[in-house]
């Protein structure tokens, strides 16, 4: 697949000490390719949004929402017909792209699945949903879309750390793939909030992911 170019879209809550390292190493990764970046800031009140306006595309502010209707809102932006997903935390690494944007000539949907799940709620969702959409990392919002895959995604489950685009995604039979490789170790102060209340947050998405995919 001749890849015209590829947008990247991440969100951003207080990412300010994140950002700029981020961009720098996707612009390094794909100099090669046309390409722009997008960050949909969920209302940081650390000062994110100034240094993505310095350095992105495309840079906006929205109310906080979550980082899956703020994914959404970034591919809508989207002007090339390939999409990036990525956190901005940094445990993403850029230097995956290019593999994700190999799969993009057979998938429509292509996941960057981690080899190891660091949270109890994350392996029961793998065993779970992550069965019945063929993906082993169903958390992982890094991820390759085709743009016209995803120009019709309508979100009913709210936030659900991106796991609904792979529900729509598979009743929708577009082709779902995946690649692996091994994460860098979760920085303290994860954005979904320490561990009890980050596996509470994700079995709570999880229970919400299979409704939808069953109804």
């Amino acid at each position: 697949m001749m890849i015209n170019g590829v947008s990247v879209v991440t969100t951003t809550w207080n990412e300010r000490e994140n950002i700029e390292k981020l961009i720098l190493a996707i612009r390094n990764v794909l100099q090669q390719v046309p390409h722009e970046i997008i960050v949909v800031d969920d209302s940081s009140q650390d000062g994110t949004i100034q240094v993505a306006k310095r350095l992105a595309d495309v840079a906006v502010t929205k109310t906080r929402e979550g980082q899956t209707k703020g994914l959404l809102y970034g591919m809508r932006l989207a002007k090339f017909p390939v999409i990036v997903t990525i956190d901005a935390d940094l445990e993403n690494d850029p230097q995956h792209i290019p593999l994700l944007l190999q799969q993009a000539a057979v998938f429509d949907v292509v996941v960057a699945s981690r080899t190891v799940l660091p949270r109890i709620s994350e392996i029961v969702t793998s065993k779970t949903l992550g069965k019945l959409v063929g993906v082993t990392d169903t958390l992982s919002n890094f991820r390759v879309y085709r743009r016209e895959a995803v120009s019709n995604f309508a979100l009913r489950g709210g936030e659900t750390f991106g796991a609904e685009f792979l529900v729509i995604a598979k009743k929708n039979g577009l082709r779902i793939g995946e690649i692996m490789y091994y994460p860098p170790l979760r920085r303290k102060r994860p954005r979904i909030g320490g561990t009890i209340k980050a596996n509470l947050r994700i079995l709570w998405a999880l229970i919400k992911s299979l409704m939808l995919y069953l109804f």
